[in-house]
């Protein structure tokens, strides 16, 4: 019952006795070459493939079943594929009439996973719904964090569903359960990390999952609880359809203010852009001419796109263009059917959010909580931040019909930084003031006020030089306060590892890697004549090849190395990412920050119905930081965990069902010999002279 094959091989002319390697061969079922030189190795134990495939062959129509590889990038520009193969046979009798027992190769179909979104119901699960699908050893193959962010020149993806999601006790189970194939549901309240990767909230989801049939692949739909049903639109009526199509027109904008629409599949011929301008003509003109109910057309996502248009409209209509703009820059509103409307137009014309609104982070964030959440602009995106266009609040709107909860948009405004700096100073001073400390005066010397999020990102302060500073994160302004709200546990913290990053490549030296089919000769065998008859046959063969059927072809290859120069300076890396979030429901902090010399008295509040909290604090510039090192939010280059502790607690994976390794019908007495390739010495030089007479006749052809 042996366990263990052995291959073994001799190379050359000598004189000892080859019996006992080719015994250790023969007895322990595997297969002995003599190979003439060492040129003809590679092509020789390959061989040994045809012995390892016997078991597999002898196996019949056990060994013909589908297996599906791990997500990889298509040479053929398909975008991320998998591939199902099915080997192929040779059983035919050979000239004695024994029967070939060989691998001819694998027939195989590449299947893109673009073609696979398709099929799926995207646009009726809501933002925060979505599904996946892992192999047996946890791999994800459909995932929305799934998201290499330079696949084109990656290694074949292999992130795991743990590191795509946050890991918890009940992912684990239920990742256990898939790879085994088992189905399930389970309903949890997790942490999720929001789109844009620098918050932390907290909300129920409900995991379901089955096995794949016919694959060991396991498919898992998640959903909140406000997306277990959806609107169905139906717009039957012209008359209706043409009234809301007219909201969509630029020339109406002034009046209904600047609309966005996601660019979605809503006809099979509509040409979608990522520039809304385009698109919005697009969809018009093709609504004008085909109407929405073409049979091209996903009627039900066309219906719901005029039908958010219309409502959207009378929001603007009806209450916004009566209300005053003083201290806001902006109101918006966001569909689920894909309408983002802003208003006044010109606040639109400078609006960066995604048109795609199941791609807009504070959408997907609003949907998940209860109260008016506060944005901070982006600062680490650029020098001085972008506070200038505003701080973002946002609150999800809430329906229910026939006690089914839906939550089909969201609605908000834009606020003007410095009339809230103003209304803040205002409302937070003594007046008149007889003392030195006036609470929050601006540009105090005693105290420091700030509010921040949910995600210690700076919202607004009674200091001058901090405004400049807002959308920063706080570790990075007051690192010992931010430190001390995390001790006090206003704060908790999440560190997470991406592992689909493209970072530049670092100083540390790196070994070039060679054309694999290049094989660097030992002094042996530079002196064996053998060996260089072989190897000048073969370099000369391939020139011969080459030129006749690609003559330019060594010219063009110097122009793609350039050009493929420029994005392979870039290699995958992986990232750390930490964010921040209210670690609990207390309402009110206070304490002192104790320093070698001094110490700062500090209170915080958290702000009812938002995710911001108030902070009033002894100024930085009565006491100097206990620790000035910054905490950095922002993502960093890492080595990853630590993998002693990985090792610790390995991740349940699962090997194949079947292994062909051993069949009691195999023959093992063919075990191998001398190799079928030996020429002559003076055969290979004659072939050498040949060549070299055919190539130098050949430049003097005329092309």
């Amino acid at each position: 019952d042996k366990k263990v094959r052995i291959f073994t091989f001799s190379v050359g002319q000598h004189n000892y006795d080859k019996g006992p390697i080719k015994w250790m061969a023969c007895n322990n079922k595997g297969y002995y070459y003599e190979i003439p030189s060492i040129g003809a190795i590679r092509i020789n134990t390959q061989e040994y493939l045809d012995v390892l495939g016997r078991p597999m062959v002898l196996a019949g129509e056990r060994a013909k079943q589908v297996q599906w590889t791990n997500v990889y990038l298509d040479a053929l520009e398909l975008g991320l594929v998998i591939t199902g193969t099915l080997p192929v046979f040779n059983l035919t009798k050979d000239h004695n009439g024994h029967k070939n027992l060989l691998i001819l190769g694998v027939m195989g179909v590449d299947v893109s996973l673009e073609d696979i979104k398709r099929l799926t119901p995207h646009f009726t699960l809501c933002p925060n719904g979505y599904y996946f699908a892992i192999d047996p050893n946890g791999y994800v193959l459909l995932h929305p964090n799934l998201r290499p962010e330079n696949p084109k020149f990656q290694e074949p993806v292999t992130l795991d569903f743990l590191d795509a999601e946050l890991e918890n006790e009940i992912k684990v189970e239920i990742r256990n359960q898939m790879i085994d194939g088992k189905s399930g549901e389970r309903t949890f309240a997790t942490l999720i990390k929001s789109q844009d990767e620098r918050y932390i909230d907290k909300g129920n989801r409900t995991y379901t999952w089955i096995p794949v049939n016919g694959t060991d692949y396991s498919l898992a739909l998640v959903l909140p609880p406000y997306s277990f049903y959806y609107i169905k639109a139906k717009l039957d009526e012209t008359i209706l359809q043409a009234k809301y199509t007219e909201t969509l027109k630029f020339d109406n904008f002034d009046e209904t203010g600047y609309t966005f629409i996601a660019p979605r599949e809503y006809c099979k011929d509509l040409k979608i852009s990522d520039n809304n301008t385009e698109f919005l003509l697009n969809f018009n003109n093709y609504i004008d001419q085909k109407t929405p109910n073409s049979n091209s057309c996903n009627t039900d996502m066309v219906h719901r796109v005029l039908l958010d248009a219309g409502f959207t409209n009378e929001l603007v209509q009806y209450y916004w263009s009566k209300q005053s703009l003083t201290g806001v820059l902006s109101r918006f509103v966001v569909t689920d059917g894909g309408i983002t409307r802003v208003y006044p137009e010109s606040a639109g014309r400078n609006w960066t959010e995604n048109p795609e609104t199941y791609e807009d982070s504070f959408y997907k964030r609003s949907l998940d909580n209860d109260i008016y959440v506060f944005t901070a602009p982006y600062f680490n995106n650029a020098e001085d931040g972008d506070y200038e266009s505003g701080i973002m609040v946002s609150k999800a709107v809430e329906i229910t019909v026939d006690g089914k909860l839906l939550k089909p948009a969201v609605v908000g405004i834009k606020i003007d930084v410095n009339s809230w700096m103003g209304n803040f100073t205002r409302a937070t001073t003594k007046s008149p003031c007889k003392s030195e400390i006036c609470d929050c005066e601006a540009d105090s010397m005693q105290v420091d006020c700030v509010i921040l999020d949910d995600g210690g990102f700076l919202l607004m302060s009674n200091q001058g030089d901090y405004i400049r500073q807002i959308g920063r994160f706080f570790g990075e302004i007051d690192p010992s306060l931010m430190r001390k709200l995390i001790n006090v546990s206003l704060y908790a913290f999440n560190k997470s590892y991406d592992y689909q990053s493209v970072c530049d490549p670092g100083r540390e030296p790196t070994q070039d890697a060679g054309p694999r089919s290049l094989y660097v000769p030992t002094i042996a065998d530079i002196l064996n004549l053998g060996w260089w008859a072989s190897a000048a046959a073969w370099s000369i063969l391939q020139q011969v090849f080459w030129s006749l059927t690609f003559p330019r072809l060594l010219e063009a290859v110097d122009y793609e190395d350039q050009d493929v120069s420029a994005v392979l300076s870039k290699q995958s890396c992986i990232t750390e990412q930490t964010q921040y979030f209210f670690e609990n429901s207390n309402k009110t902090f206070n304490g002192v920050l104790d320093c070698e010399n001094c110490s700062r008295i500090y209170h915080a509040e958290k702000l009812l119905e938002t995710n911001l909290v108030f902070i009033i604090v002894d100024s930085k510039k009565t006491c100097l930081p206990c620790d000035s090192r910054p905490l950095i939010q922002a993502e960093q280059p890492s080595t990853g965990p630590d993998p002693c502790t990985l090792v610790q607690n390995p991740r349940h994976r699962k090997g194949p069902d079947l292994c062909f390794d051993d069949n009691s019908l195999e023959n093992y007495t063919d075990c191998g010999g001398v190799s079928g390739l030996n020429p002559s010495l003076w055969f290979m030089v004659g072939i050498q002279l040949f060549l070299l007479w055919l190539l130098s006749g050949s430049r003097h052809c005329p092309w």
